[in-house]
């Protein structure tokens, strides 16, 4: 089975012409009885080897990093240990850092080994997926272990610009991983990393922001949305690398927006009062127009959960008691996949109502189908 990303090299390499190629996506497109319209596709899984690769990853990877943490362990000394190098029990957070060091590079280290064969020379998605998030969580665990021991401030600005450091060269070794092996949720992993960066930084200097975390992961959302919606205004017909990237970039970016939103109304943590619930859903409406719009569905789901919870309150206030959550994922339920059914449809008639500017700023209403 062959992939869009296999297509563009077959194109970009001469094998294949640009009309031939989208002559191959016409015709898998009408076997496949599929739309004429791209459904938002990326690409999880190539065969189910995939799956057993990454099984077989995540085995490994757990075992490397507790042989290193049990390796590091044994050489530093516990520091309650009589003669350990750091010298007493106030120095815990040195040894935990030490043993978060080790670690995360050895995790870090066999990632990105194994990503140089499963990523660079057999392209497999989910592994490659996987490989990514596993280095840079990895990499950001032995950077704060790293800063941990030689800047063991246990303040909040100082665990703030600890943790500012390491995610920053976190970014730093994200963007290398991207040179190299191109996979598109980098991006995002890079992204996020950035976001934690500035977030720390601000509530490092300036303290009273603590108390409004919920305003700054808003605006960090909101900024990444931006970022990820300028990378799909780079590929309008999603045929590129480029509408993956968009792809992740948007679901980091959905629960950024949704979270704080939904947060700061006080849909979690009591009654929900019918005003409110009707708002909810009114705020669910307008993601939905939104999502429609850029042809994305991130938002919708990421803002799922506060809704079914509110809708099911409604409910219960108004009787139906043992039937809220029945009738909730009901009615929530019918309303996605009529959504869904009729998703192009109702895109058109709300992309037409949009200035043109703004139009051809979007994904465009038909694109060909991707394989």
């Amino acid at each position: 089975m062959y992939s869009e990303t296999d297509i563009e090299a077959a194109v970009a390499s001469g094998a294949l012409t640009p009309e031939a190629a989208q002559a191959l996506r016409d015709s898998v497109a009408a076997r496949r009885r599929a739309p004429a319209v791209d459904e938002e596709s990326f690409r999880l899984l190539t065969g189910f080897n995939d799956i057993f690769v990454s099984i077989a990853a995540i085995l490994l990877l757990v075992a490397v990093g507790w042989i290193a943490a049990s390796m590091s362990s044994t050489l530093l000394g516990h520091p309650d240990t009589e003669g350990s190098w750091i010298g007493g029990s106030p120095n815990m957070m040195r040894y935990f850092g030490a043993t978060a060091l080790c670690s995360g590079a050895a995790v870090a280290a066999t990632s990105w080994a194994l990503a140089e064969y499963f990523t660079r020379r057999r392209r497999m998605a989910l592994p490659s997926i996987l490989l990514l998030a596993t280095f840079a969580l990895a990499t950001g665990s032995a950077l704060a272990g790293l800063f941990q021991v030689i800047l063991p401030d246990s303040t909040a600005e100082g665990m703030a610009i600890r943790t500012a450091l390491a995610a920053l060269l976190t970014a730093g070794a994200t963007y290398l991983h991207w040179r190299r092996f191109q996979v598109p949720i980098t991006v995002a992993a890079l992204t996020g990393a950035l976001v934690v960066t500035l977030v720390n930084i601000v509530f490092a200097f300036v303290p009273g922001t603590r108390d409004a975390w919920l305003w700054v992961l808003l605006v960090a959302g909101i900024a990444v949305f931006a970022f990820a919606m300028s990378w799909d205004m780079l590929d309008r017909r999603r045929v590129t690398r480029a509408s993956d990237v968009a792809f992740w970039l948007h679901l980091a970016a959905a629960p950024m927006i949704a979270h704080p939103i939904f947060n700061l109304i006080g849909v979690i943590g009591g009654d929900i009062a019918p005003i409110k619930a009707l708002l909810v859903l009114g705020l669910y409406i307008v993601f939905g127009i939104v999502a429609l719009a850029i042809d994305r569905r991130a938002l919708l789901v990421s803002s799922l959960a506060y809704v079914l919870y509110a809708l099911a309150e409604l409910f219960r206030q108004f009787g139906a008691v043992g039937l809220n959550v029945a009738l909730t994922a009901l009615v929530i339920g019918s309303a996605l996949l009529m959504l869904s059914a009729f998703w192009h449809p109702i895109r058109r008639q709300i992309v037409a109502l949009l200035p043109g500017d703004l139009q051809m700023r979007l994904p465009e209403l038909d694109r060909p189908v991707r394989i």
